[in-house]
């Protein structure tokens, strides 16, 4: 079985190859005749394509022949063009350049000739005209003749001898000219001086006198008069600013500052058929110093004048032909002293005349109107530009001024007060009457209303509801001697502020602050320039202390005085002076606390002779001793007696009681510092006690009322702190142990409260022997 299938595979096979073979051989056949096919084709196509290319490649042969031979021709001709024709083209323009500059120098030449001529020209010209003295004409000549100088100057690189010779001549020409103008300036305008140039006073400005030719005769008639061809000649050489310099400083000096300075000098104008002649002339007159107005009027008189004969001339400016250009001699004699003569009239005329007094204000309208008046004067004559307002300015500012000026005297006045002598007294009471201004009544409206005198009762005193009643002298400053020149200066204050009340606002407030600053200049002036004084005279460094007091007693209640009279600025509570008390008040302290330091000092001096009290049974001892207490004793009554009706009572004697006491403290340490007492020191030392016991009291002077001090010497002990604790010493020098016990008292008696125990034992020791009642006794002080 297995075999037949074999077999059978075999066959199929072997039928499969023979059918392969046989195709593929077919199909072999087909494809060489395809190639023989392709063959043919190519070989005709490329037959084709040759015999046309080679027609074109023969025509292109002969192009590139073609172009080879043009190369060859444009190389012979650029040969040829470099060779020949570029070498005469460079011939050609060096010579159009060398012909170029030749034209151009010839031109340059023939301009410099054109100038030079020109030059020449004007130069005689110039002398021609002013042989025929026309100034205008030769002035412009030669101003014309400079220009041309200066353009070729200009020129750089170029440099002509020639043109320093026209340049020389030129400047020969031009202060010939000159001198000529000046000539014909000095016969137009002629000054009469005083012999003694320079000065101003009336007698030297009575002799002086300006004459003016500027009037032409009336059978003459010119087209230009000769002021003005003067003028405008001298305009166009440069010159008329310096002449009219030197005119517009004559004219202040000797005419203008004059009028204003001196108020008898009046201008007295007159004209002659010729010659105007300004001369003047000095009246007696009662005041001192003349009005705002009638100086205005002499001013105006003398530019009226002026302008009609002289400054009335119009002139061309320099190098301008238009309308405009054209301007008088007025604007420009303005515009050269304008400044200075107003600051004249404002310091030597409008500010004499601002009122010292707020009620005059309203008649310095009358001023103002008569400044305005006076610069519409002048504008109108062109000496003044129309914005040109500082006078009126000025004068209607004068509420400022009026501030100012008022401040100003005041602080002057006040300064001459502070810087016066302090010893001129007066006496203040509290029941004594300033010398103030009666303040009005408060005002109503938009014021808070004030409580009326009606709540005073007819008696002085105030009723609190009760029964009780103070004084009509509470808060009153206390009996004591003040400096008239304070006095004085108080009273400028209250002045300066009712002042203000009645001023606007701007000045109360400024002369508000003037007061404030019168007190702090007070502050700082008296003490530095009184301050030698102050150290060395007890009784001035009181009047000060008194003074300071005096001051500060009206600042707390100046402000509040005059609140409902100022302005809402100063209404709301801003005018106070309240702030300044306690440095017025710490100036006077000081003071007199620096002087009390002084007298301690001398004291304490005095009592370190006293050999410290000890061994007084030597009697050089005992005499330093006595003779230091009564140079203590000195000092105080002569102290006494310099503050006595100066300072106020307490105040008196709570110093004399300090010094005093200062006296007695040192006496007492030095006593109780002792080691050793006998018998003999201890009775010495009594008796020297006793004397400032005795004499202590007699200093306490305050009154000139001898009667009168005896109220206060007898209550010494209130204002000498050490006085029982001296009167203690005494009595332990003059007692026994058990006297000694008793006074101490367990610690309860009256020794205890001055001495303490550690003290009264070592007096104790000083005093006894030691003994067993020694013993016993210091064993009971503890």
């Amino acid at each position: 079985m297995a075999a037949r299938e074999g077999s059978l595979v075999a066959a199929v096979l072997a039928r499969s190859g023979r059918l392969d073979k046989e195709h593929l051989g077919a199909r072999v056949g087909r494809l060489s005749r395809r190639v023989e096919e392709l063959k043919g084709e190519v070989c005709t196509m490329i037959n084709k394509k040759y015999s046309e290319f080679l027609p074109s490649m023969q025509s292109a042969e002969d192009l590139v022949a073609q172009v080879e031979g043009l190369a060859n021709n444009i190389d012979s001709l650029k040969a040829g063009i470099e060779n020949e024709v570029q070498r005469d083209l460079n011939v050609a323009v060096a010579e159009f350049t060398e012909l170029k500059q030749q034209l151009e120098r010839d031109t340059l030449v023939l301009s410099i000739l054109k100038k030079l001529q020109e030059i020449d020209s004007s130069i005689k010209e110039c002398s021609s005209a002013l042989l025929e003295e026309q100034y205008v004409a030769a002035a412009q000549q030669l101003e014309k003749a400079r220009s041309s100088l200066r353009s070729l100057e200009s020129r750089r690189g170029f440099e002509l001898k020639i043109l320093k010779a026209l340049g020389t001549e030129l400047t020969v020409q031009t202060q010939n000219l000159i001198y000529h103008l000046r000539q014909e300036w000095q016969k137009l305008i002629v000054w009469k001086l005083p012999p003694s140039k320079g000065s101003s006073s009336l007698e030297a400005v009575v002799l002086s006198e300006l004459h003016l030719h500027t009037l032409l005769p009336q059978d003459e008639d010119t087209a230009v008069p000769p002021v003005a061809a003067v003028l405008q000649a001298l305009a166009v050489l440069g010159e008329l600013h310096s002449r009219l310099k030197d005119f517009g400083q004559l004219l202040l000096q000797y005419i203008l500052k004059p009028l204003i300075s001196h108020p008898s000098l009046e201008p007295v104008p007159e004209e002659q058929p010729d010659v105007f002649i300004l001369r003047f002339r000095s009246q007696e007159l009662v005041l001192n110093e003349s009005s705002p107005m009638e100086v205005f009027d002499k001013i105006k008189l003398v530019f009226e004048v002026l302008h009609k004969h002289l400054l009335n001339v119009p002139l061309e400016q320099p190098g301008e032909g238009r309308k405009e250009g054209r301007v008088t001699l007025a604007e420009l004699l303005g515009e050269l002293i304008w400044e200075e003569l107003s600051d004249c009239l404002i310091h030597n005329c409008l500010v004499d005349s601002i009122p010292t007094n707020s009620s005059k204000l309203e008649q310095y309208k009358e001023v103002i109107e008569s400044t305005e008046e006076f610069e519409k004067a002048l504008k109108k004559m062109q000496f003044l530009k129309e914005d040109t307002t500082a006078l009126l300015k000025y004068a209607c500012n004068v509420d400022s001024h009026f501030a100012n000026k008022k401040c100003q005297d005041v602080i002057m006045a006040a300064r001459n007060l502070m810087t016066s002598e302090i010893h001129n007294t007066v006496k203040i009471t509290p029941d004594s009457s300033l010398a103030l201004p009666e303040l009005p009544d408060p005002g109503s409206g938009d014021h808070l209303k004030m409580q009326r005198p009606s709540s005073l009762l007819q008696s002085g005193t105030v009723n609190l509801g009760s029964e009780s009643r103070l004084s009509p002298f509470t808060l009153c400053l206390p009996t004591c001697r003040i400096s008239s020149s304070v006095q004085q200066l108080v009273e400028l204050a209250y002045h300066t502020l009712l002042e203000a009340t009645a001023s606007t606002d701007l000045c109360c407030v400024q002369l508000f602050d003037c007061v404030r600053n019168i007190f702090q200049l007070f502050y700082e002036v008296v003490p530095t320039y009184h301050r030698e004084n102050l150290q060395k005279l007890p009784q001035l460094a009181a009047i000060h202390h008194n003074n300071c007091m005096y001051i500060a007693h009206h600042l707390l209640t100046l402000g509040h005085q005059f609140r409902f009279r100022s302005t809402s600025v100063l209404s709301n509570g801003a005018a106070t002076f309240v702030d300044l008390v306690p440095g017025i008040r710490r100036l006077g302290i000081e003071c007199f606390l620096a002087q009390m330091r002084v007298q301690k000092g001398e004291i304490l001096e005095r009592l370190s002779s006293a050999r410290n009290f000890s061994n007084m049974d030597d009697e050089e001892n005992y005499c330093a001793a006595n003779k230091a207490i009564k140079q203590v004793l000195h000092q105080l009554r002569r102290l006494g007696m310099v503050w006595q009706d100066v300072l106020p009572v307490n105040v008196y004697c709570k110093a004399m009681g300090a010094l005093l006491n200062t006296a007695l403290a040192e006496i007492v340490t030095r006593i109780a510092a002792l080691e050793d007492i006998s018998a003999e020191d201890a009775d010495r030392l009594y008796s020297l006690c006793r004397i400032m016991v005795e004499e202590g009291p007699q200093v306490f002077t305050p009154l000139l009322e001898e009667d009168k001090n005896k109220k206060y010497q007898e209550e010494v002990p209130v204002y000498v702190q050490k006085w029982m604790t001296f009167k203690e010493l005494m009595i332990i020098l003059q007692a026994n142990l058990q006297e000694i016990v008793d006074q101490w008292a367990d610690g309860k008696g009256p020794l205890a409260e001055e001495f303490s125990a550690a003290e009264v034992k070592s007096l104790i020791r000083a005093l006894f022997q030691n003994t067993e009642r020694r013993a016993a006794a210091l064993a009971k002080i503890k």
